[in-house]
């Protein structure tokens, strides 16, 4: 029985070491350019499902979707958002197009089925590993939700704050 535990030691110490030995000759991939592996990416989906599922159980918006409160969130979306997850055109920029995993664009791809507690958490604490940045510094917690509110029926807009949107031109 002694043998058979100081043989998994063992393996484990030789495994631990093969990995920091790879890690440490540069063997895995760090561009953003490469496309990650089949187990680096079930680790990251795996976590961020279970992180997001438990931390965004029961949140809810203080805020309704009003067409102010829309057109408020389309407003905040053009200057923080619409670089990486496109315009009312759903056509992706050159900076989305050079990040992987590559954003959705919303427009096309939207999240209007996400709950809007997970797509604030998104929006509060950004996505490991993807260009996603959070956004708790930057942006007031009522302008979060307008962003979210505004994700949430991006597809559903009232006529004044859709034709907002459409209107909007990103900042240089």
């Amino acid at each position: 029985m002694k043998s058979f535990i100081l043989g998994i030691i063992v393996a484990l110490a030789a495994m631990i070491l093969g990995g920091y030995v790879f890690v440490k000759l540069g063997a895995l991939p760090a561009g953003q350019d490469s496309k990650p592996g089949k187990l680096e990416t079930w680790a990251a989906k795996t976590s961020l499902a279970a992180t997001i599922g438990h931390e965004s159980k029961g949140l809810t918006s203080p805020m309704q979707p009003t067409e102010a409160n829309l057109t408020a969130g389309a407003s905040l979306y053009v200057t923080h958002c619409q670089v990486c997850h496109g315009g009312a055109d759903a056509t992706a920029s050159s900076i989305a197009k050079g990040l992987t995993p590559g954003p959705p664009q919303l427009a096309k791809d939207g999240v209007e089925d996400d709950p809007e507690g997970v797509t604030y958490w998104k929006i509060v604490h950004g996505i490991r590993f993807t260009g996603m940045p959070g956004f708790r510094e930057s942006l007031s917690d009522p302008q979060i939700w307008q962003i979210a509110l505004f994700v949430k029926h991006m597809d559903s807009l009232p006529p004044g704050s859709r034709a907002a949107w459409a209107a909007a031109r990103p900042p240089l």
